[in-house]
């Protein structure tokens, strides 16, 4: 199945993103957004975020392979070959439009999940007796912390400037599930 199209003068709105996808999304946002900016480390609240980014994490992963079609991870997979086809057609200064996720998105989406079950790896750890306390493993969490909010920023800033280059609002793409695309 081809998800990407370039230069299409007819294209009609596209459902792209179901509601499962649309939730993960933005109650993830709020999970993460808390416990940086809101909740204390160790506090109770910080904690039960965890635990529900954690689970969200989790159902999204089977959603991943159950879901709808741009849901699946066998339609937006970033691999080798569309990663390196990717760069190239922005080394040559092309924009491809991508129904579903771009192979560097989708990249970016992905080390976001990870970052999120590595922060609840390293807090749960923080609180089993032999972790109790370490200063590695706090430092461990701090780190992967300051690197998903950077990958947080680079997200959001990627979303601004590709929905001008490619003709669609992706933020309201990703509230409603349609993609308008504009030829």
């Amino acid at each position: 199945m081809n998800t990407s199209y370039t230069n299409s003068s007819s294209l009609e709105p596209i459902k792209v993103w179901d509601l499962c996808v649309r939730v993960f999304h933005w109650s993830l946002a709020l999970c993460v957004l808390l416990n940086f900016f809101v909740f204390e480390e160790g506090e109770d609240l910080h904690q039960y975020s965890g635990y529900v980014a954690c689970s969200l994490v989790f159902l999204r992963a089977i959603w991943g392979f159950i879901g709808t079609t741009y849901a699946r991870f066998s339609n937006f997979w970033p691999t080798r070959s569309k990663l390196k086809d990717e760069f190239r057609t922005i080394a040559e200064g092309e924009i491809t439009v991508h129904i579903g996720h771009s192979p560097i998105g989708a990249l970016v989406m992905l080390t976001m999940v990870a970052c999120i079950a590595g922060l609840g790896l390293t807090g749960y750890l923080l609180d089993t007796d032999y972790f109790f306390g370490s200063d590695l493993m706090e430092e461990i969490h701090e780190i992967i912390g300051n690197f998903l909010m950077s990958l947080v920023g680079l997200h959001v800033a990627a979303a601004i400037v590709l929905s001008k280059l490619e003709k669609t609002n992706l933020v309201s793409a990703m509230i409603t599930g349609i993609k308008k695309f504009k030829p």
